[in-house]
């Protein structure tokens, strides 16, 4: 955000989660405590802030710049001349331009466009559901958790995580599992809510009186993953963000790759001459692939213990409190890849050979 000139108003959304404690919830036992990616020389810690609070500063970022925005257009096709591009849109208007960015996501209308032959998303069979319970409905004392740490779960039936903010709501995401005899996303408010306090009773959490309490539950959704794509980019099309490599919602990396990516691929043609866009375009998929397939991996293997029938799952409680202690006794910086990667946007383009 700092590249951008947003890191001050990006730094006022939402709430700072320097810190993250991993627990079982059959019997409650604390597994490890991650700092939660440690802090940036200025104090910056990570954050966490709603997706819309994210978008709505972004678009009014665009709009004090002088970026037209408009909605409900769905590209059709794609007309390319020698000097640009011509967007064709299903109500047929059009737009001209020099460059198609394929920032439109998991089933990307730009990606067969310049790939056909592309493969398809890969299913993770988790559902992502959430809510935010307003401050003051809980009671008193009843949260185990201190503001700025989220607690996550390995539950008998369902991952989940809980945390507090400095007002004092509880904000909370649960990733049941995806079966196919059921579609819990067609279910009502109240059935929703019935079928995940199914799933989180007998855990010893608070988690049970948190989904009680929570007015709004997000309809459950499916997630999928991207973990390679023959191409980026052809002639004047070119992908970001999940477009080219979509990772499990357990990275926590979307938004930020999606970010990288358009902050990389605006270094690369910032200063092209006559006939150097297909070298921009290439150092750009030069620059970002091996980082946002290494991610994706990253992500699937977060996602891997969260898929727990119920003998994996008696197993695993008996062998995840080991695998942590693992993960504890290595560098406090192991992850400092996936955190403090900077794009440095003044330094200069160089050839690809």
């Amino acid at each position: 955000m700092g590249t951008l000139g947003l890191r001050a108003p990006a730094v006022r959304l939402g709430f700072s989660t320097p810190l993250m404690s991993m627990y079982l919830g059959s019997n409650g036992k604390h597994l490890i405590d991650f700092d939660y990616g440690g802090s940036l020389p200025d104090g910056t810690t990570a954050r966490t802030m709603t997706r819309s609070d994210l978008y709505s500063m972004l678009r009014e970022e665009a709009g004090r710049r002088g970026i037209p925005v408009a909605y409900g257009k769905q590209l059709t096709t794609v007309e390319e001349r020698p000097d640009g591009v011509r967007a064709v849109f299903q109500d047929r208007t059009t737009a001209e331009g020099d460059l198609v960015v394929g920032a439109d996501g998991l089933h990307s209308r730009v990606r067969p466009l310049i790939d056909p032959a592309s493969p398809a998303p890969r299913n993770i069979p988790l559902l992502n559901t959430g809510g935010i319970v307003k401050a003051g409905v809980l009671s008193p004392g009843l949260l185990d958790v201190e503001t700025g740490r989220m607690k996550m779960v390995f539950g008998k039936r369902c991952f989940y995580c809980y945390m507090q903010d400095p007002d004092g709501r509880v904000w909370w995401f649960a990733n049941p599992l995806q079966r196919s005899s059921e579609d819990p996303a067609t279910l009502d408010s109240g059935a929703r809510k019935a079928w995940l306090l199914r799933l989180v009773a007998g855990d010893r959490t608070p988690m049970a009186a948190i989904i009680n309490a929570t007015e709004d539950i997000i309809r459950p959704y499916t997630t999928s993953d991207f973990p390679s794509i023959p191409r980026w980019h052809r002639d004047r099309l070119v992908l970001v963000g999940d477009a080219a490599h979509a990772a499990s919602p357990s990275s926590g990396q979307g938004a930020s790759m999606a970010i990288e990516d358009g902050v990389a691929l605006g270094r690369s043609v910032r200063d092209l001459r006559p006939g150097s866009l297909p070298e921009a375009l290439e150092r750009y998929e030069h620059e970002r692939r091996a980082r946002a397939e290494l991610i994706v991996e990253w992500g699937r293997r977060n996602t891997a213990p969260k898929i727990r029938g119920q003998f994996k799952r008696v197993v695993e409680d008996l062998v995840l409190p080991a695998v942590f202690r693992g993960m504890a006794r290595r560098s406090p910086d192991n992850f400092d890849w996936v955190y403090r990667h900077h794009i440095e946007w003044d330094a200069a383009n160089s050839p690809i050979h």
